[in-house]
């Protein structure tokens, strides 16, 4: 099969129809062999009963219904899972991204070999409130990633090889920095390519002020994972020796300037408790051993979580 078309959605019925005929015609134009995989990520407007309606006229859709909302991550993170394509394109249901564009993205994988190619929406129709913030979180992810020739990595529109989308995993809202996980994951090949950004038709955005904040978060995720997850004792193990160190070392300078004064028969300023620096370097060698702890522990739990990516998925078709 040539293409699986990953479209993650909520609460978009009336998009359904427009969107999945305008897929169609793009491929049977081109002559691919495709599936379109709708993940309904717990809509509650009717967009699962759509997708059984269109189902019944297009074999090539393919439909995903989880029990609950969970998140886009989660919806491509499925998606992924049951895409059958030699390449697999991502896309919003919202009809802001454009099909058209899909041929072009497949060349860019099959002919140009890269591993992920994503789309940049150069002429944007949102609001200011919305591409300002963009704007800084994509270059704060460039200087981090060290992934300079991306402007926009949280644009829907992407295309992948298929060995990508098999081998990386995305949970949290991690779906913005899907290029950064991969990169991780060994996946340098790495495109860009001017997308059309289309007036949303029907509907209104799912997405609140609140994915700023979770975006952030869970871009440091992806790098200390990304960096430590195999590793985490690297970390922990480092910080917490640190500062134990320094909690011993300024324990020993307090103890030695008492034995000092002792051995002299001086007369003892202030008592090693008295003074400030005794519960700086107390303070310092408690944290420095839970540290230590936590990097043991992040040891014997690494990669052995199997419930991030279990979702409950209620019907398949």
């Amino acid at each position: 099969m040539d293409i699986s078309v990953v479209v993650p959605l909520y609460n978009e019925v009336e998009s359904l129809p427009e969107l999945t005929s305008w897929i169609s015609k793009v491929m049977f134009d081109n002559g691919f062999t495709y599936e379109i995989i709708l993940v309904d990520d717990g809509s509650n407007d009717g967009s699962w009963d759509m997708i059984l309606k269109l189902k019944e006229s297009n074999s090539f859709i393919r439909g995903i219904k989880f029990r609950r909302n969970y998140g886009k991550s989660a919806a491509l993170n499925v998606g992924f899972e049951a895409a059958n394509g030699n390449v697999v394109i991502t896309m919003d249901a919202d009809l802001q991204d454009s099909p058209d564009e899909i041929p072009a993205l497949y060349r860019r994988i099959t002919e140009d070999k890269y591993d992920l190619v994503s789309g940049w929406k150069a002429k944007r129709y949102d609001p200011i409130t919305k591409t300002i913030p963009t704007k800084v979180f994509n270059s704060v992810t460039r200087s981090m990633s060290g992934i300079k020739n991306l402007h926009d990595f949280n644009c829907g529109l992407k295309a992948y090889r298929k060995t990508v989308v098999k081998n990386i995993e995305v949970y949290g809202e991690m779906h913005r920095y899907i290029p950064v996980i991969a990169k991780w994951a060994g996946f340098t090949k790495i495109g860009e390519q001017i997308v059309e950004h289309r007036p949303r038709k029907y509907g209104k955005t799912k997405f609140g002020m609140s994915r700023f904040v979770n975006g952030f978060l869970d871009l440091l995720s992806i790098f200390f994972v990304g960096k430590f997850g195999k590793r985490p004792m690297h970390f922990f193990g480092t910080m917490g020796t640190l500062s134990f160190l320094t909690g011993l070392v300024i324990s020993i300078w307090l103890i030695s300037d008492k034995l000092y004064y002792v051995a002299h028969s001086l007369k003892v300023p202030r008592e090693i408790t008295a003074q400030p620096l005794f519960y700086i370097a107390l303070v310092a060698i408690i944290v420095g051993s839970q540290l230590f702890l936590t990097g043991f522990i992040a040891e014997l739990v690494s990669r052995n979580s199997h419930e991030r990516n279990h979702y409950q998925v209620e019907e398949r078709i």
